[in-house]
């Protein structure tokens, strides 16, 4: 059965450096990144995530900042970790890898359409972890990293120290783990890195995507996590979504903006739709200058119910299983 793949195309025009985030103090204005003829007043961006970072990524100066020092749970934004230590090891992308006891979400119990026993090739994985946040995916890549997990985890750590994320520390490869904690500064140079992997680019920034699973052949839709992914306003160029209760709703992403790349980091969201507004609002002001009116943040609610949508096969496709998917993302 041939696969369908549906995405949009990537063109991504020179790779962003790995340079220190210098440049004005946190909160001051960076005129470099907004629209020709706009001055930016920070007063005017109003986020209801608890911490943010909006950072011009050419010049590696921050445009606007909200405890972004702030040590916090980072939930899936971890898979981009895991993505590109995955991807250093040099592993054949083709070659087939499992899903085991091993993967399973024993810690949060979030769901999982990829049952045991299910194979797919370590790119059609790594695929699934990323855009579509698929917790036994992650799982069963560091499994198969060279060493398994621990090493994995290891890798991630040290990565992390490479890239100057003095702040982060990694405990497992999915982000179910509230031990898995950064600040927005330090995911901002993990973003600016991820940038630099092609796989990334482009598995980050699929709207949706079908798998044929082995042995069985059952075909399964996913979308992406973020749905402003494929929604034709916005130029996305890497994107990563998160959510566990410890750390509520997250969103990193790379994007042009007012024809400059910026790195937009939102964390600790609770909301529904809070993390998307948010930075549907860093858009406005960076294109504007002007304000799109501030959502309130919800009350933190710790309860095992507290979970988010996860993957859908896309409706479009009627020849493939519908079905609907409750996970971490």
């Amino acid at each position: 059965m041939r696969l369908m793949n549906i995405h949009l195309p990537i063109v991504f025009i020179g790779l962003i450096g790995l340079g220190v985030l210098a440049g004005p103090a946190y909160g001051q204005t960076g005129p470099a990144a907004a629209a020709p003829n706009v001055t930016l007043d920070v007063t005017k961006l109003k986020l209801a995530s608890a911490n943010a970072l909006v950072l011009d990524a050419s010049a590696g100066a921050p445009i606007y900042a909200k405890g972004a020092d702030t040590v916090t749970p980072i939930a899936s934004v971890t898979k981009l970790m895991t993505a590109m230590v995955v991807l250093d090891a040099g592993q054949p992308l083709d070659e087939t890898i499992s899903i085991s006891v091993g993967d399973l979400d024993f810690l949060k119990g979030s769901h999982s359409r990829l049952r045991l026993g299910s194979e797919l090739a370590r790119g059609e994985m790594l695929r699934l972890a990323l855009m579509a946040s698929e917790n036994r995916a992650a799982s069963s890549l560091a499994r198969h990293y060279p060493g398994g997990t621990e090493a994995c985890v290891e890798a991630m750590n040290r990565k992390a120290r490479s890239l100057g994320m003095l702040n982060t520390h990694f405990s497992d490869p999915t982000g179910l783990s509230s031990e898995n904690v950064s600040t927005a500064s330090d995911l901002a140079r993990m973003v600016k890195a991820a940038a630099a992997y092609e796989p990334i680019r482009s598995y980050t920034t699929t709207p949706s995507h079908y798998v044929e699973i082995q042995p069985s052949g059952k075909l399964l839709g996913y979308n992406n996590t973020n749905s402003l992914v494929g929604g034709g306003q916005w130029d996305i160029l890497v994107s990563k979504t998160g959510f566990i209760r410890e750390a509520g709703k997250c969103l990193v992403m790379l994007a042009n903006i007012a024809s400059r790349p910026v790195v937009i980091v939102l964390l600790d969201s609770y909301g529904r739709l809070t993390r998307i507004g948010d930075a549907n609002r860093v858009k406005y002001w960076l294109e504007t200058g002007g304000s799109l009116p501030a959502a309130k943040a919800s009350p933190r609610k710790v309860t095992s119910k507290h979970r988010v949508s996860g993957t859908l096969a896309p409706a479009s496709a009627k020849s493939a299983p519908h079905a609907k998917s409750r996970t971490t993302t």
